[in-house]
């Protein structure tokens, strides 16, 4: 992520942050159980809301994040370890994890496919995945809006894709979608699953 980008996150996040994505972070990371991976934490803006657990693993590849996500996880209520890691590598043996977190984070990696296989990889059966997401309309003329837009989208804003079919994604990779919730004329999307091992 460009380090001017990440440098102004939080400054450009801001208003629907207080809008409403607060409000959304808060009720679904209150159902964050166990030991907790959180993907892409960024600037760290989810630390607070982690009220029920113990400990948190926090992995952001990205050092201007990093750097300031620092006094967020010093503030918050659960123990936070922050990593340097991809989320297409993660470092950890699988079955680790009660639950795998994910929040504004899947637009941007560069293999959301093989991000989702390593969240299920990580995860225990029957492990709890949370997600926050933007992701691709199911209106055809919108969708198509957000792929010619992608490009540039892509460069203004570290990366990140305005049009991936994140739902199907977690279906492909081992989840089972427990419920979906749909914001802003469902172009952003709130997402429970299951991790489901083949036996």
């Amino acid at each position: 992520m460009g380090d001017l980008f990440a440098k102004w996150y939080d400054s450009l996040m801001g208003p629907l942050e207080k809008r409403r994505f607060q409000a959304v972070r808060k009720k679904l990371l209150g159902k964050a159980e166990g030991k907790v991976l959180e993907i892409g934490s960024g600037t760290g803006i989810n630390f607070k809301h982690y009220n029920r657990v113990v400990e948190v693993t926090a992995a952001e590849p990205d050092p201007v994040m990093r750097e300031q996500s620092r006094l967020r996880m010093q503030e918050a209520p659960a123990k936070v370890t922050l990593i340097d890691s991809p989320a297409e590598q993660l470092p950890f043996a699988d079955h680790t994890f009660d639950t795998v977190v994910a929040t504004l984070v899947l637009c941007t990696v560069k293999d959301p496919a093989l991000a989702l296989q390593e969240l299920h990889r990580v995860c225990k059966p029957e492990g709890r995945l949370l997600l926050f997401e933007h992701v691709r309309h199911d209106n055809p003329l919108l969708s198509s809006v957000q792929t010619m837009l992608t490009p540039l989208w892509k460069k203004l804003c570290g990366g990140c894709h305005l049009n991936r079919d994140t739902l199907t994604l977690v279906e492909q990779h081992g989840f089972h979608v427990v419920s979906t919730e749909q914001f802003y004329n469902r172009i952003f999307v709130v997402v429970e699953a299951v991790s489901i091992k083949r036996r």
